[in-house]
């Protein structure tokens, strides 16, 4: 490997190590709590060290959303997808909660901790609605083909509402596992138990009469 080659990845090397401590910093002491000295302290390097790689926090905690939302639209286009609708969305909230279970502190920056109100950047402009960048509009298109193809009940027509009340259900399950699931207090069953059978009543809640035992059997 020449010189410049061993730079380029040494300097890549430190930018993951300033992101990784980063979004650690931002989940366990929030968007005001985090300054750039407290990153630099913590991975003891030097204040200048970090500012080489990132102008401010903002930047820092913008180039951090885009990384790990796009990672997650990444693992939906790299899965093989059913062309059944109702199948395909079984499949799209499996992905989603086994996302969350192996990467708990992304899952815990991106949607357990506030993010402060900013406008859009070109790089959100360009994944915003893009299904096979933004994981969201890929949820939503996966809704509205499901309401195209007479699925749901015939007064469900809100792919947006349809979207949002899914999401929340697995979210609930993921975030109270990462927040609760060490919790002896409970006898809790199996996170991938608690996941497929909110996933099934979810989605039962939401098909048209006939099509109840095509999501429990997945069929």
């Amino acid at each position: 490997m020449g010189v410049k080659e061993r730079r380029e990845r040494e300097k890549s090397e430190t930018r993951d190590k300033i992101l990784d401590a980063a979004r650690e910093l931002f989940v366990t002491e929030g968007y005001e709590g985090v300054s750039m000295r407290r990153v630099a302290e913590k991975i003891e390097y030097s204040p200048t060290a970090i500012y080489v790689h990132f102008a401010d926090k903002n930047e820092l905690f913008r180039e951090l959303c885009h990384q790990d939302y796009a990672r997650l639209a990444e693992v939906f286009q790299s899965s093989v997808m059913s062309t059944d609708p109702i199948d395909r969305l079984k499949q799209i909230g499996a992905i989603y909660i086994e996302f969350g279970l192996r990467n708990p502190n992304h899952y815990k920056f991106m949607f357990m901790t506030p993010h402060p109100a900013q406008e859009l950047d070109d790089d959100d402009r360009e994944m915003h609605g893009n299904p096979e960048k933004d994981a969201y509009a890929f949820l939503k298109w996966a809704v509205q083909q499901a309401i195209d193809a007479g699925c749901f009940r015939a007064e469900l027509r809100d792919a947006e509402l349809i979207s949002q009340t899914l999401w929340a259900s697995v979210h609930g399950v993921i975030s109270l596992h990462i927040a609760k699931g060490c919790d002896a207090w409970v006898d809790w069953r199996p996170i991938k138990d608690r996941a497929e059978f909110m996933l099934d009543l979810s989605l039962r809640g939401l098909v048209r009469e006939g099509l109840e035992r095509q999501v429990k059997e997945g069929q």
